[in-house]
This record gives C-alpha cells, sequence and structure tokens, in this order.
C-alpha cells in the first residue's frame, strides 16, 4: 500500500509543473513537434543520400510523403508500436509544385515483428495518388483497408513496375539499425496529427490546408526535410490528376 501511495505521489507531483504553467507545457510540446520535424528532415537526408535507397522514379512519382523518426518498441517480441512525424505534399492542385508545408501524422498500431526492446526505426511512406493523399489528411486511414499499401521496392536500378507496386496507393520502407527496406504495414493506421499542427503553426488549421492548399509557409523545423525533397525529387513525373 505504502509504494502504492508513494507511485501515486511521484505521478501527481510530476505533473504539477504542467497544471500550475500550461504555457511552459504548451512551449514543451511545440518544442518536441518541431524536433520530430528536424528528425523528420534527417531521416529523409540520409535515407536519400545513400545508393541502395528508394528507386528515383517512385519517389518521381510520388504525391507525398510520410517520415515517421524513431518509432519506439519497448519488449523483445510482436507487438504495436505508435509513431510521431510528418507528411508533406507537392503544391498545387494536381501536386505538380514545389514540396510544401507538412502537417504533423500520427502512425499507429505498427506490428513490426521480431525487435529487441529499445530498438529505434524509422518510417518512409510514399503516398502514390490523388485519392490515397486526400483520404489520409482527411480522417483515419487503415492501411490495406482503406488504403491499398503494400512494401517498397528499393535500390535505384530497382524494378518498381511490379502489379503490387503499380496497383499500391501507399508504399511503405522501415530503416533499423542502418538496414533500409520496405516493409508491410498492413493493419496500421494513419490519421492527422491535428493538435501538433496547432502548437507547429499557431492557430487550427485542417491538414488538407497545409499540406495541399498552401495555408501556412514551411516552418524552419521542416527546413531541412523540404530543401531535401525539392533537391533529390523537383519534378512530379506522375500523369496529373485533381486531388
Amino acid at each position: 500500500m505504502k509504494k502504492l501511495l508513494s507511485l501515486a505521489l511521484a505521478v501527481t507531483l510530476a505533473g504539477l509543473p504542467a497544471l500550475l504553467n500550461p504555457a511552459s507545457a504548451q512551449a514543451a510540446s511545440k518544442e518536441k513537434d518541431e524536433d520530430r520535424l528536424r528528425n523528420a528532415g534527417t531521416v529523409m537526408k540520409e535515407i536519400l543520400g545513400v545508393p541502395d535507397d528508394i528507386p528515383q522514379d517512385l519517389l518521381d512519382k510520388a504525391e507525398c510523403v510520410i517520415v515517421i523518426p524513431s518509432v519506439m518498441k519497448g519488449a523483445i517480441g510482436i507487438g504495436a508500436s505508435y509513431g510521431r512525424g510528418a507528411m508533406t505534399c507537392r503544391s498545387g492542385d494536381t501536386f505538380q509544385g514545389p514540396w510544401g508545408a507538412p502537417t504533423m501524422m500520427g502512425l499507429e498500431g505498427i506490428s513490426i515483428g521480431f525487435q529487441l526492446g529499445g530498438q529505434a526505426t524509422d518510417f518512409v511512406l510514399l503516398v502514390m495518388n490523388p485519392r490515397g493523399a486526400s483520404a489520409i489528411l482527411s480522417s483515419k486511414v487503415k492501411l490495406g483497408a482503406d488504403a491499398a499499401a503494400a512494401a517498397g521496392p528499393k535500390g535505384r536500378n530497382a524494378q518498381a513496375d511490379t502489379d503490387v507496386t503499380m496497383r499500391a496507393e501507399v508504399l511503405t520502407y522501415s530503416r533499423s539499425r542502418g538496414l533500409f527496406a520496405g516493409i508491410s504495414l498492413e493493419g496500421s493506421t494513419l490519421r492527422p496529427d491535428n493538435d501538433a499542427n496547432g502548437r507547429i503553426y499557431g492557430r487550427k488549421l485542417r491538414a488538407q490546408d497545409i499540406a495541399l492548399h498552401g495555408a501556412v509557409p514551411v516552418p524552419p523545423a521542416a527546413k531541412v526535410l523540404i530543401e531535401t525533397l525539392n533537391r533529390h525529387s523537383p519534378k512530379n513525373t506522375s500523369k496529373p490528376q485533381p486531388s
């Protein structure tokens, strides 16, 4: 009983700073969101900087890219994880412009198989058509059910025109301990993180308005992410389609 009371007291005391100073708690949460944007930029820069990465023709055909950095799994075995990151899309009604301001995203229910406890995994998802982009930006989407998803091929010279790849609305990759590979994330869910968007941009905004309609400029924390994508894939080579 004493241990339980001590634990309850510790939890209560840990939450007091946020209760007493909500502005400070909000600032701390915003800093975490900005760190996620910076980490997303680092992940994208590192992945696109090695030879055996995402096939160039796939990246050039992608309408949007989602980066979820440093997802942690706390125990050995098979289980679910949760990660937060960012989604950026090519600007314009037909996704033909430069990469634009990111909207914050959550990836939930990630079953990534056998892992050692504490191992961090980065995820990169390519959204390959306007329908997939609109669905993900509008509401919670289950990969494999609400949006067709497949493990992405890798390597600059990889054959990317397989039936599975061409039918997929979302292609998924992971990087763990330096190993980069396509991975199935079917059964996981994606959703806009509207609370984080409010902290990053200072006001309530719809994810669609951020990612598709140029409602806000690119925040400083996302500079590396957007510059990296604009440098590696400045032009959309897919056939223009309205969203």
